[in-house]
């Protein structure tokens, strides 16, 4: 049975840097939820779209959230998990969104307008990895340039 260990901080943002879809988790007035996402990482902080009017875009702002993403390989029995947390914040100056949309703009894949742009700065970062042997990143699918 392949070993459990910890990944370290600059293995997790490697592996957030070069991922895509995750999901992120916070809380509303009827309990927890989790959604799933299209993301992109600029600078130090994950980037997402959303509508204003969906549960992200209504109950994430300005709230503590955790953002997972994760890498699995069925056939070897191994696997890895990374988890973000940090404060989610509306992206509001034209010159942060001119950024975004230069340097890595979030596409979400599901349909309808999704405009309303929400950045988690990271202040804390973890994740596991299930079987030594390997190295994760090759693995995971790599964000297209533009």
């Amino acid at each position: 049975m392949p070993e459990s260990h910890e990944l370290s901080t600059h293995q997790c943002e490697a592996l957030l840097r070069v991922g895509m879809v995750g999901r992120v988790a916070f809380s509303t007035p009827t309990g927890p939820h989790m959604v799933p996402v299209n993301y992109t990482v600029v600078d130090d902080a994950i980037v997402v779209r959303t509508s204003p009017y969906s549960l992200l875009g209504t109950h994430g702002r300005n709230t503590m959230v955790a953002v997972g993403i994760d890498g699995f390989d069925h056939e070897q029995t191994r696997g890895w998990s990374v988890q973000a947390r940090g404060r989610m914040e509306v992206v509001t100056t034209p010159q942060e969104l001119d950024r975004i949309r230069k340097v890595a703009d979030p596409n979400p894949w599901a349909s309808a307008v999704r405009a309303l742009y929400l950045r988690v700065h990271w202040t804390e970062l973890s994740g596991r990895q299930l079987g030594a042997s390997w190295n994760p990143g090759p693995d995971v699918p790599v964000i297209p340039a533009s």
